[in-house]
């Protein structure tokens, strides 16, 4: 029987393809994660969840997580939109981030993702992870991180426009404090200038020790108002045009960039540290403040705060020249494996 499958070409053509195929799949990751050298003694996990169509954060997030790891000792898991049917990066395709389930034994969940509709088996692992009051950072379009069409889908509550009582405004305005508003700067032709406010500088918060300045090339996003319990640790000025050595347009009113709050999950959940910046498109990670206020509040979110130091390390590991922000304009052909 071995014999007479041997003498059949084509079935050996198949075989090898079929071996070749399967080598490829094994060696194809559906993320990235780095274990530091020399892991410092908190010892925490972080997991950085990227997807979404416009602001690159599957080039930001992997230069997040050398600096988190390589820098600062922490273990990272970066996780990615893929196509299910090419098996690499495609931050339009709304339905898939495989590698959820590294949420059980995360310390921190960084997100960036951008109205996803996520299967009900990948959406438990972030369900079960906000139920366990564990600290989220929510980055530019994590204010509308969900969006699912069916409003019987279990997870329908999370979407940016969730009416259901005690979630309206879904997993943006529930847990980060705020949902998806609009532009109140000019999308496209102006930039952002981050103001330290000065309640929190006079009391040397934790979070913007050494952060000297801040500015990326996407415009304020617009907000209802402060959110409730919150605290601003910095203001967004629109500058007009969209260089760092463009001039603040006055004409427009500054609103809150950054903020901490708390969460909690239900009555009765354990409560949750949040850090939520409107700002944190691939290229705003270009300005060496705002990486050091990310990289900050994720030692505050983890209830590190000691451990702060504001001349720490928080320059990218290696070259970094993130792709312009835009619809349609991430870098194709891609799999994780190519951000490490």
């Amino acid at each position: 029987m071995v014999r007479s499958f041997v003498r059949d070409g084509a079935s050996v053509l198949f075989a090898l393809l079929f071996m070749a195929v399967l080598a490829q799949c094994q060696s194809h990751k559906l993320w990235i994660a780095y274990e530091p050298a020399n892991q410092s003694a908190q010892a925490k996990h972080i997991v950085l969840i990227s997807g979404d169509e416009e602001y690159r954060s599957e080039e930001g997030l992997p230069m997040l997580a050398q600096i988190l790891s390589t820098h600062h000792g922490f273990k990272t898991t970066v996780l990615f939109a893929i196509h299910p049917e090419t098996g690499l990066i495609d931050p339009n395709y709304q339905q898939n981030i495989p590698g959820l389930q590294s949420l059980e034994t995360a310390d921190l969940m960084i997100i960036a993702t951008r109205f996803r509709g996520l299967p009900e088996d990948q959406m438990k692992y972030i369900d079960d992870f906000l139920k366990a009051g564990k600290p989220v950072i929510g980055l530019r379009t994590a204010t509308h991180a969900f969006n699912f069409g069916d409003k019987n889908n279990a997870y329908a509550r999370y979407s940016y426009n969730s009416s259901v009582p005690g979630w309206e405004g879904g997993f943006g305005k529930k847990i980060l404090g705020e949902t998806w508003i609009n532009h109140h700067g000019i999308h496209g032709k102006e930039g952002t200038r981050g103001l330290i406010d000065a309640f929190a500088e006079r009391n040397n918060h934790p979070i913007i020790q050494g952060v000297k300045d801040i500015w990326g090339p996407t415009d304020v996003y617009g907000i209802t108002r402060i959110p409730d319990g919150a605290e601003v640790l910095v203001w967004g000025a629109s500058t007009a045009g969209m260089t760092d050595t463009a001039p603040i347009n006055w004409q427009k009113s500054i609103v809150p960039v950054a903020w901490i709050k708390s969460y909690t999950y239900s009555p009765g959940s354990p409560e949750g540290r949040v850090f939520t910046t409107t700002m944190g498109a691939a290229t705003d990670l270009l300005s060496p403040g705002l990486r050091r206020l990310i990289v900050n509040a994720s030692y505050w979110a983890m209830g590190l705060e000691d451990h702060i130091n504001p001349e720490s390390d928080v320059q990218p590991i290696k070259s970094y020249n993130p792709t312009p922000f835009g619809f349609d304009g991430y870098v194709q052909g891609k799999k994780p494996s190519d951000y490490e």
